[in-house]
């Protein structure tokens, strides 16, 4: 919010103390300033790193743990071909996003600031509603899925004691309630950040969290092999007769969705490229981000999901770290899912700020007085820019991102269906169709008749994994007592 005053007052700010400036974006900018960019805003700092960091943190995320289970549903051919298939097209797309930041010169024409801004001027308000129903739907949904994810690791390390202390006589059945109210309570906190600027320190430990668990996983993953001496898993994965032909269907559709999510983060690439300096050109720095990033992922995932159903082949957990296939070393298992609260933590954050910056430049226009700010001195460190409206509505978004998430406790079921609903219109059809409209790509020529069928391949894909996910859901509902959800 702080963020959007500033380009909205920054015209009588400069003016003020005798600047020179002029308009571009329908922005004053200062373009001789060494503390502003030419659109008006202070300086943006991001670079390959920060900018990887951001992709990381909300890339390699809870999906990472559900990828064994994918990889069960599907087998060994099927599974890697899945994910190879996911990590090109997301690479693909975002490629065709990041150029999307600007609109007419890739150096210095008018930025857009959102993923809505962007649909809304290249290709008009027509596509603007539907865009901005699906992205903030799934940022909202991205956020509660996260909520249950961290509170089934923490529920994880209390269970992990209590088998090493009873040497696994007892269930070790713990409430998911006091633990999913206890990460809200820290979502209220970080929340309070300003804007997605203020986050980058955030997603570089998220980051680093990420790759902790990562190689926890796969190191369990692969001690599992050396034990047992032999890699489990089939070609085709859970084979009919062990289920019904219909739980297959509904698993490997499941699956897909699993997989889409954990690739899942076109909806912020925009925001995320916001946050990027100049010269090289912010696109140029997005596409090399984004292939450092999705290369690491791919392998991470890769390594992952094989060595996850290597070692428990069709038995595979929904969650590698929380599904107790590992016992011990309980200690090592517990810093794991240490490292995946602390991660989801920013993840969250990484998510949510650009929700919270849509609400945020909505409100201030319907009601200006709203970004009323009070500075609160904070003892050894700079002052801290107080919004009432900002802590009143961010604190509420949380509760009832918290309250949703106890209500919908479902680790697997909820990830499909987000990783299915978001994939093709966010991943896929919006950004083929803003690069045909601003490349001018002729319709019924070679390249966009290769586009539309990858945006339809994709449409198809999503539809599938959607209705297997729904599925499950369905099916979990049937057993399950609202708020009472033992684990």
């Amino acid at each position: 919010m702080v963020e959007y005053a500033s380009r909205n007052n920054l015209s009588h700010h400069h003016q003020g103390f005798g600047m020179e400036a002029h308009s571009i974006d329908g922005v004053s900018s200062q373009t001789d300033s060494k503390f502003y960019d030419d659109d008006g805003h202070v300086k943006r700092t991001g670079t390959v790193w920060t900018t990887s960091s951001h992709i990381i943190t909300a890339v390699v995320g809870s999906g990472v743990l559900s990828l064994a289970w994918a990889m069960a549903q599907m087998g060994w051919v099927v599974g890697p071909a899945v994910m190879i298939f996911f990590s090109v097209v997301t690479l693909y797309t975002s490629a065709l996003l990041a150029d999307c930041y600007r609109s007419g010169d890739p150096v210095s024409g008018k930025r857009n600031y959102t993923f809505m801004d962007a649909v809304q001027t290249i290709l008009g308000r027509r596509h603007d509603l539907f865009c901005g129903i699906v992205q903030y739907a799934n940022l909202y949904g991205t956020a509660v899925g996260y909520t249950i994810a961290a509170s089934i690791s923490m529920m994880a390390i209390k269970r992990s004691n209590c088998f090493h202390y009873t040497d696994r006589k007892d269930k070790c059945l713990v409430s998911s309630n006091p633990f999913m109210i206890g990460f809200g309570i820290i979502q209220i906190v970080f929340s309070q950040i300003p804007d997605f600027h203020k986050t980058w320190w955030l997603s570089i430990v998220a980051a680093i969290m990420s790759f902790a668990y990562s190689i926890i996983g796969l190191a369990l993953g692969i001690a599992k092999v050396a034990e047992t001496g032999t890699f489990k898993g089939s070609l085709t994965g859970i084979r009919i007769g062990a289920v019904s032909e219909t739980d297959k269907v509904w698993g490997v559709l499941q699956g897909l969705g699993d997989i889409a999510f954990a690739y899942s983060y076109s909806q912020i690439l925009i925001e995320i490229q916001d946050t990027i300096k100049s010269p090289p050109s912010e696109a140029k720095t997005m596409k090399k981000a984004a292939k450092i990033s999705i290369g690491v992922t791919t392998t991470f995932y890769m390594l992952c999901g094989f060595m996850g159903y290597a070692a428990f082949g069709d038995d595979a957990p929904g969650n590698l770290l929380t599904g107790f296939g590992f016992y011990d070393p309980y200690w090592l298992v517990d810093i794991a899912n240490a490292a995946i609260v602390i991660h989801l933590v920013g993840a969250y954050q990484v998510y949510a700020q650009p929700l919270f910056a849509f609400v945020e430049k909505w409100a201030s226009k319907r009601w200006p007085k709203v970004d009323k700010e009070y500075k609160v001195p904070i003892p050894g460190f700079a002052h801290y820019n107080l919004s009432p409206f900002r802590l009143v509505w961010r604190t509420v978004f949380v509760i009832i991102t918290t309250i949703v998430a106890m209500l919908l406790p479902f680790f697997n079921d909820i990830l499909g269906l987000l990783g299915a609903l978001g994939f093709w219109p966010l991943s896929v059809f919006f950004p083929v169709e803003m690069s045909i409209k601003q490349k001018k790509i002729p319709k019924w020529s070679q390249r966009w008749i290769g586009m539309q069928i990858l945006s339809f391949v994709c449409l198809v894909v999503s539809v599938a994994a959607a209705i297997g996910s729904i599925a499950s859901i369905v099916v979990d509902l049937k057993k399950y007592k609202p708020f009472h959800v033992d684990y």
